[in-house]
């Protein structure tokens, strides 16, 4: 079982099984489920501060975050071929989806859609804050194939295919975004599993998707990126360099021997000479 205890994680798990593909569902699960195209069709992509935000909260979110750090096992240099393979599988679905998009959006209402965008942002979004909650939303396929449903266009001219050659490539970008996210977990995944809180990231970053639609679909006046400085809070926030002190020193997180004797008194620690080099603090 998913050793993160992340939601999300947690029900991928049940149906892939196995740490590398597990990340691969978890990261490709927007291009899967249809939020992706549908924040590509509602122009999430038409900045670079909305590319920052689907490359960081959709296809990198916490779950990636909590896969990454607590379930794939390997060194980082292991672990980074793990996350080229399904970055690059990533990239080609984005840069396909990104393709298709101008031709499904001449026969809808993309006012009407839009909504359905933000309601399946706010879906996930409860579901990585708690999965009881999840328990009780629907699907997002489900919500995007309703907004599909509600939101074709009758009087439109009918089906013509259309290429946006600048769209396929921000899709490229944003997904490389997510890549070079998870490969910096990876590469830096020894010291982070020890400074960082997951479950303070995961709240925070269910936080930041619960505002990604107000920015989006202007909901909120002016065009800051509010989700990406509640992210940048999130971080912060996450950081606890204390956790690895907190591990490792005191050893036995300082409770007294079963003898009621305290090596670790009110005096200090034992000597330098007297304490294993297992039981140094890291920077010793």
């Amino acid at each position: 079982m998913s050793k993160s205890q992340h939601p999300v994680a947690l029900r991928i798990e049940q149906r892939v099984g196995g740490a590398t593909r597990l990340l691969a569902t978890v990261m490709c699960l927007p291009l899967l489920d249809g939020i992706f195209p549908a924040l590509v069709l509602a122009g999430a992509l038409s900045d670079p501060a909305g590319i920052l935000e689907v490359g960081l909260l959709i296809f990198g979110g916490s779950a990636t975050v909590a896969v990454i750090l607590a379930d794939i096992d390997g060194s980082p240099t292991e672990q980074a071929k793990s996350v080229l393979l399904v970055g690059s599988v990533l990239v080609v679905g984005a840069v396909v989806e990104a393709a298709l998009a101008p031709t499904i959006a001449g026969v809808l209402d993309l006012a009407v859609f839009e909504r359905f965008a933000a309601l399946v942002i706010l879906a996930v979004a409860a579901q990585t804050a708690s999965a009881r909650i999840g328990d009780f939303l629907p699907r997002p396929a489900i919500i995007i194939g309703l907004g599909l449903v509600a939101s074709v266009d009758p009087s439109g001219t009918g089906l013509v295919v259309q290429v946006d050659p600048e769209l396929m490539v921000r899709a490229a970008a944003a997904a490389l975004v997510a890549v070079l996210f998870a490969l910096h977990l990876a590469l830096f995944g020894p010291w982070l599993r020890d400074v960082v809180d997951i479950d303070r990231f995961r709240f925070g970053s269910a936080v930041a998707l619960g505002v990604l639609p107000l920015g989006l679909f202007g909901l909120v006046p002016g065009d800051a990126p509010l989700a990406l400085a509640v992210l940048g809070m999130t971080f912060l926030f996450a950081f606890d360099p204390q956790r690895s002190v907190e591990d490792v020193w005191p050893p036995g997180g300082g409770d007294d021997d079963a003898d009621g004797d305290d090596e670790y008194d009110s005096v200090g620690p034992a000597s330098a000479d007297t304490v294993s080099e297992e039981d140094r603090a890291p920077w010793l």
